[in-house]
């Protein structure tokens, strides 16, 4: 996958040197996309709203809510 110019290496988003990236470092990546300009949905329309951004960011880096929730 190569979304977003992120390249994803074993399953894992990967920096241009290969090397895993942390999730911290991924929504901030995302983020600036967004602050520029650059972001775009999965349709592929321009991401305008930072709440939408900060949901791409934090699901793109395995973070969302609905993942980190524990089922009981």
């Amino acid at each position: 996958m190569k979304a977003l110019g992120v390249n994803v290496v074993g399953g894992k988003s990967a920096d241009a040197g290969g090397k895993p990236m942390p999730k911290k470092n991924k929504v901030g990546k995302v983020m600036k996309e967004f602050a520029s300009g650059k972001l775009k949905s999965s349709s592929g329309k321009k991401v305008t709203n930072p709440k939408q951004a900060k949901a791409i960011a934090l699901s793109e880096a395995g973070m969302s809510k609905s993942k980190s929730r524990k089922k009981k």
